[in-house]
């Protein structure tokens, strides 16, 4: 009997354990963000669900940039952007301010001329023409030149033009027969001979008698190298001697074109005296220019190219 007892008191106690081990589990205290329904939707909150691709995994700050990477890589906090970016919105580009190109020592800084079509355009040393500067009147003037054939150095602008044939036909009721030896070279001509001239004499001999490409005055189509009608002394210094270059220096200016570089002037204008180059300017600044015995930079005004020793 007293076996019997203990074995139902043995039965007894484990269903009591059994039913303890099957009762469900407590309910969510209130407060709970786990499974929290969507008010009227029946739906979760997605307050766990994992972020969706693309997007900023934290909120940006009051200045705009995010404190971590966003959802899709993007940079991290106090990471520089990408050069787009920072080419963009207003900002500097990369390196800061723009680019100036420093000049030696006592050298003025260059400028591009204000007004590249003026017939008074000032194209030397320390200013330029655009590098896309084309004139649009060029024209070829009905004058001798030392070759025969219609290509580009024989052309001039169209004012130009006319008064090379009024002057050479002036110079022929006086016995001198001139020729055009060069007159307009658009800007690829002349960077491709003041190669040649840096190849052959080194580049700081080839400064002195030739333009860097775009300070060349034969770019604006106003300027030409003439000579005797037999081609003689063309563009050398032996051409000062004859009486084409006497006539030349007395009269030019009775039709608006000056001796560009004149005797003794190259520390103004950056160039040896050059009797044969002439440049169209306009009557009333070739005479004013004549009368005060100047050259172009001090009709302007200008600081001188080259500064003496």
């Amino acid at each position: 009997m007293n076996k019997l007892q203990s074995v139902l008191s043995i039965v007894a106690l484990c269903g009591l354990l059994l039913s303890a081990c099957s009762s469900p589990p407590a309910a969510d205290k209130p407060g709970s963000a786990t499974t929290t329904t969507d008010s009227g939707s029946g739906q979760s909150g997605a307050s766990d669900k994992p972020a969706q691709a693309g997007t900023v995994s934290e909120t940006d700050r009051p200045d705009g940039q995010n404190s971590h990477s966003s959802g899709n890589g993007g940079p991290v906090e106090g990471a520089k952007g990408s050069d787009d970016e920072q080419g963009q919105g207003g900002g500097e580009q990369p390196g800061g301010k723009a680019e100036q190109t420093e000049e030696p020592s006592g050298q003025p800084a260059v400028e591009t001329a204000a007004d590249p079509e003026s017939i008074a355009v000032l194209v030397n040393k320390q200013f330029s023409l655009p590098e896309d500067f084309e004139p649009t009147d060029l024209v070829y003037p009905e004058v001798r030149f030392t070759f025969t054939e219609k290509i580009e150095k024989r052309m001039l602008r169209k004012e130009a033009a006319a008064a090379l044939e009024s002057m050479f036909a002036a110079a022929e009721q006086d016995g001198i027969y001139l020729a055009g030896v060069s007159a307009y070279r658009s800007h690829s001509t002349q960077t491709a001979l003041f190669n040649r001239y840096v190849k052959r004499d080194g580049e700081e001999k080839a400064k002195t008698y030739s333009a860097v490409p775009g300070h060349s005055e034969h770019e604006t189509g106003l300027a030409i190298d003439v000579s005797a009608s037999d081609g003689k002394c063309a563009a050398e210094d032996c051409f000062a001697d004859t009486k084409e270059a006497k006539w030349l220096a007395k009269h030019v200016h009775e039709y608006g074109f000056i001796i560009r570089y004149p005797k003794g002037k190259d520390d103004i204008t950056g160039y040896k005296y050059e009797p044969w180059h002439l440049r169209y300017v306009g009557d009333n600044i070739a005479r004013d220019i004549q009368e005060r015995d100047i050259t172009l930079e001090e009709y302007y005004d200008a600081v001188p190219v080259n500064k003496p020793e």
